[in-house]
């Protein structure tokens, strides 16, 4: 239920001046301005990008400009807008009316100059092809998430006037030898993908469809990217993939023999488990050993791959790595958040869905997980007014908020997509007034008891990651604690707890000690305690 798109608008010729802009049809959030490029020169061609959508989206922005750059562009701000926050449901019109405006950009643009190009690129380019090609002939490019390499070579085909797509998908494609150009310099906190595509085929998603199969980048490439950016001053690392807790890299021969681990109690899958290859456990292993002071999260998870045992590193070695709760309860760098995707509270719709769990079974997880790491921060996704649910199955659903009280929600009505198992075999039959009720019922209980939740962390302190001054005042710092939740406190001189240094204001990538004096359902607010760091913050626990 993430379906993701990317777009981009470049005139040629003489003058190039080629602008790549990038949108989705997924969840709401525009990546941040991109900056110029430090170097670039005028003549050389010119991209602007764009982003719109799921994390996932923004990760391949960055690829496709690592790509373009290392083929000689430079990027511009001349289609310098304001974003526009979509709506998951409103998100696809949207392009579309961007794209309608660049089309008449394009008739504006002065026949002395270059002639404009639109494309699009990413998952809504594979999803709607054929819309994309030939609806009123608005795009000259069209590149498929797997086809990023084949960019420049799209590019000149368009100049020369004619429509260019690759939109095929790959059973081995993760751009493991290409380290993305981050798109916010100077940031805190940055996203590594580990892995594309997904197996799981729950009845509601496009992924395995747009996105491909599943595999995994090897871990070599991911442990230089993530010393990469421990090099350039970032803070936080979440680890990235639609279904994070499946990892398994086939890269080292010794590996391929390992027998396949065993799913959460209670879970099934519609594919078998294949042996071979490292494990998540691994990958989380060796990724907080690089840098104490980095913290580390990962999304999404499936709830189905939290095995309870340990992982055995081979079928001659008698050494094992622990699981991966017990990584994230051991490790202070690995933070106590776990977002685990319930979807729904009805066992019977979560069958239609196919996400190979019970209500019963979702809930044995939750209390394992929280026995595991006491004080986890837990968030989850849900869909409402899916084919066939019924009052009572919502009203579970209801349920299912209160009982396990969530710190962290994203939830959304249904909306059907065509290539999907749903699209083929049920019937979207939940009326739309229907799904817009029990979705404001759902965020109302929500909030409800996440403003419970939250309210059990105040007069406690805190140990938050700052990212910047507050949007609301330019006196008060906002950063998120270990748990994921935004944090507000006031911006004053403060000591330093780890003695590294004279009394000062906190700067972005500090890590600050904040006792806790209010809270609602999504944000913290309280007081300074002292400059610290995540090593100093842990021994004192």
């Amino acid at each position: 239920q993430r379906p993701v798109g990317r777009g981009f608008a470049l005139p040629a010729g003489p003058d190039l001046r080629h602008f790549l802009r990038a949108a989705a049809a997924g969840q709401p959030g525009p990546s941040p301005e991109l900056p110029p490029e430090p170097g670039s020169t005028s003549g050389a061609p010119k991209v602007y990008l764009e982003t719109y959508g799921c994390q996932m989206n923004v990760n391949d922005t960055e690829i496709a400009w690592a790509i373009l750059q290392k083929n000689g562009y430079a990027r511009t701000k001349e289609l310098d807008e304001p974003f526009v926050l979509l709506r998951r449901e409103k998100a696809e019109q949207a392009i579309w009316n961007r794209l309608q405006h660049l089309k008449a950009l394009k008739a504006r643009r002065p026949q002395a100059r270059a002639p404009l190009r639109i494309g699009i690129l990413g998952c809504m380019a594979e999803r709607l092809k054929e819309e994309i090609l030939h609806r009123e002939k608005l795009v000259d490019v069209v590149a498929g998430p797997d086809a990023y390499r084949d960019l420049p070579r799209l590019l000149a085909v368009a100049e020369s006037g004619q429509q260019a797509a690759n939109l095929l998908l790959s059973l081995d494609e993760t751009y493991a030898d290409i380290l993305p150009v981050q798109t916010s310099a100077g940031g805190t906190t940055a996203f590594v993908s580990i892995m594309r595509g997904c197996d799981n085929m729950c009845s509601y998603c496009i992924v395995p469809f747009t996105r491909g199969r599943e595999r995994s980048r090897p871990i070599a490439s991911i442990l230089q990217e993530v010393r990469m950016l421990s090099d350039q001053g970032v803070k936080e690392v979440t680890l990235l993939g639609q279904n994070v807790n499946s990892f398994r890299d086939l890269s080292e021969v010794q590996f391929q023999s390992v027998a396949a681990p065993g799913l959460s109690r209670g879970f099934s899958t519609v594919y078998k488990a294949r042996p071979g290859g490292l494990r998540f456990s691994h990958l989380l292993d060796q990724v907080s050993r690089i840098d104490p002071e980095m913290r580390i999260r990962f999304t999404s998870p499936h709830p189905k791959d939290f095995p309870d045992e340990a992982i055995k590193l081979s079928e001659t070695s008698p050494d094992h790595l622990p699981q991966v709760l017990q990584l994230i309860q051991e490790r202070p760098n690995i933070c106590k958040q776990l977002h685990l995707p319930a979807q729904s509270g009805s066992t019977r719709v979560l069958e239609a869905m196919r996400r190979g769990y019970t209500r019963e079974a979702y809930l044995e997880l939750v209390h394992h997980v929280r026995d595991s790491i006491p004080g986890v921060s837990l968030s989850s996704d849900f869909i409402t007014g899916f084919c066939g649910e019924t009052e009572e199955d919502h009203q579970q659903t209801v349920s299912l908020l209160r009982e396990v009280r969530y710190n962290v929600g994203f939830l959304f009505a249904y909306s059907m997509r065509q290539k999907t198992r749903a699209h083929h075999r049920l019937q979207d039959d939940v009326p739309t007034d229907v799904k817009k009720r029990r979705l404001e019922q759902l965020i109302a209980t929500f909030r409800e008891e996440a403003a419970r939740a939250n309210a059990a962390l105040v007069g406690q302190a805190q140990l938050v990651l700052v990212e910047g001054p507050s949007k609301r005042s330019a006196s008060e710092l906002c950063g998120r604690n270990d748990g994921n939740i935004k944090v507000i406190f006031p911006d004053t001189e403060l000591e330093d707890a780890a003695e590294c240094g004279a009394p000062g204001r906190a700067q972005p990538g500090d890590y600050v000690m904040v006792k806790v004096t209010s809270a609602s359902s999504q944000t913290l607010r309280g007081v300074p305690l002292c400059r610290t760091t995540l090593s100093c913050a842990a021994a004192s626990h």
